[in-house]
């Protein structure tokens, strides 16, 4: 009897000491996940993207609230030719994150090019500011401002403009690929140029793109890893 009840307190003791390591590490890992230096970010969502990016606010208020204390949040929607600014920089994240909304997910949002938007975004960053400044834009990326040409990928007018604006502003430009309800959602061609326009953008300006594939839709959660990571990797050790 004395054996059983002593066998039974040592399993006690190791399923405790094995949920307790379980939940160091898992509380490592959250924090790992952590972005840990200041941002001056402003989040930037095209209007007509498919309906699934709307299932994708979640993950995003989440990114927006785990970002560190004195982190100033601005939300906007590239619709139709116009930046609407659903919330002015602010240092309260948790009103960030609710100005959120789904997209319009209608052609009657399609911008000819989202670069424009993103150009007016970026005027918005203040020169005084302390911090590291950076957009993420979530768009499909497609500029036909000028009609669809494939071999013009990353290299129209407006998207020049944009790297020359972030440059003398000092933004990084991070980008989320997902198909618009135009072009983009049934012409793997099309895909391919806004990936294509997407990557030259954040790579020119010192951010990073993330897309997987030009065929149907991936969802964000291994986007906002990703984007922690390389975050912290470029600002975390210079702060």
């Amino acid at each position: 009897m004395f054996r059983k009840i002593f066998v039974g307190l040592i399993a006690s003791m190791l399923i405790t000491m094995g949920v307790g390591a379980f939940s160091l590490a898992q509380a490592k890992e959250t924090e790992s996940l952590r972005v840990r230096a200041q941002l001056n970010i402003a989040i930037l969502i095209q209007d007509d993207l498919t309906s699934q990016v709307g299932n994708e606010l979640g993950v995003t208020r989440d990114f927006i609230r785990s970002l560190p204390t004195g982190s100033r949040v601005m939300v906007g929607y590239i619709t139709s030719g116009t930046l609407q600014v659903r919330q002015p920089f602010t240092t309260d994240l948790n009103q960030a994150a609710n100005s959120l909304r789904i997209p319009i997910a209608s052609t009657s949002a399609s911008p000819f090019t989202p670069y424009v938007e993103v150009i007016d975004a970026l005027k918005k960053f203040d020169p005084r500011w302390k911090g590291h400044n950076a957009v993420l834009l979530i768009s499909d990326g497609l500029d036909t401002s000028h009609g669809f040409d494939s071999s013009s990928a990353g290299h129209t007018l407006d998207i020049d403009r944009t790297i020359s604006e972030a440059g003398k502003r000092d933004v990084a430009i991070f980008s989320f690929y997902a198909p618009s309800v135009g072009l983009t959602s049934r012409s793997q061609l099309a895909a391919s140029y806004g990936q294509s326009s997407l990557n030259r953008v954040s790579h020119d300006t010192g951010g990073a793109a993330f897309f997987q594939g030009t065929t149907g839709f991936v969802t964000f959660d291994s986007y906002y890893t990703r984007l922690r990571e390389q975050l912290n990797r470029q600002y975390a050790t210079a702060s």
